[in-house]
């Protein structure tokens, strides 16, 4: 992400469900399309079954209004951020990592062409949709490289992949590489994240963790002006031609 240095870039979101590139890269979303880059989010799955307890609890509800409700909510929240937005379907509880899946994300990576990849964290024993979506990116941008793969499209490049906040981060192994200062697009974020209904539980808890990354953004360097940030992992290194 250049370190909070925000130019016309392409950024692609994997998200295992609907609603998870909300909470935890919004910020970045926004912050990118308000800078004219190009924001393209890919929801595996609706998380039409384990992430929408909301919805189960209303009288008369099955699987297809959910996912339908789902799909609205995460159009919606998209829309809000400036982001493109396209739906798997592929299931979860548990999300599989099917041919036709890999298939689909390899094209979609070659295709955009991203800067930049977010998507989840190596570790979450509470959630191993997570953990599979994390090593199924790796994978298809592997894949997706490889001048031997029959393709429309050119081999990919060697785009960052950053991952975002899981939701306990002391459980997951999460250590803060980069934060990012979202203070410009806050309330853009806030705005995505109630447009979730399905999961309005959670929007208290990322707004205080927005604000308490904000804290740790200034504490390390960053305008003292800043008041949310959301925090990112590194996988490969940066290049440069100096240290500062």
């Amino acid at each position: 992400m250049n370190d909070g240095k925000n130019d016309q870039k392409t950024v692609l979101i994997v998200s295992a469900h609907a609603a998870d590139f909300v909470w935890r890269a919004g910020g970045a979303a926004a912050l990118y399309a308000k800078n004219g880059g190009a924001v393209h989010i890919r929801c595996l799955s609706y998380g039409e079954r384990g992430e929408s307890q909301g919805l189960w609890k209303q009288p008369g509800m099955d699987i297809e209004r959910v996912k339908r409700t789902r799909r609205e909510e995460a159009a919606r929240a998209a829309e809000i951020l400036g982001a493109s937005i396209d739906f798997y379907d592929s299931g979860d509880y548990p999300l599989v990592a099917t041919e036709r899946l890999r298939s689909r994300l390899v094209e979609d990576m070659r295709a955009l062409r991203p800067d930049v990849i977010l998507t989840h964290a190596a570790r979450d024993p509470y959630n191993l949709d997570h953990q599979l979506t994390h090593e199924l990116v790796l994978r298809c941008r592997m894949i997706a490289q490889a001048a031997g793969l029959p393709s429309p499209h050119p081999p990919l490049g060697a785009p960052q992949v950053l991952l975002f906040e899981p939701h306990q981060s002391e459980q997951c192994g999460f250590v803060p590489q980069l934060l990012l200062d979202i203070t410009p697009v806050a309330d853009v974020k806030l705005a995505a994240m109630q447009a979730m209904g399905a999961q309005n539980h959670l929007v208290d808890y990322y707004g205080d963790l927005g604000r308490r990354r904000g804290v740790q953004y200034v504490r390390n360097g960053g305008d003292r002006s800043a008041q949310q940030a959301e925090a990112y992992q590194r996988i490969f290194p940066v290049v440069a031609q100096e240290l500062i």
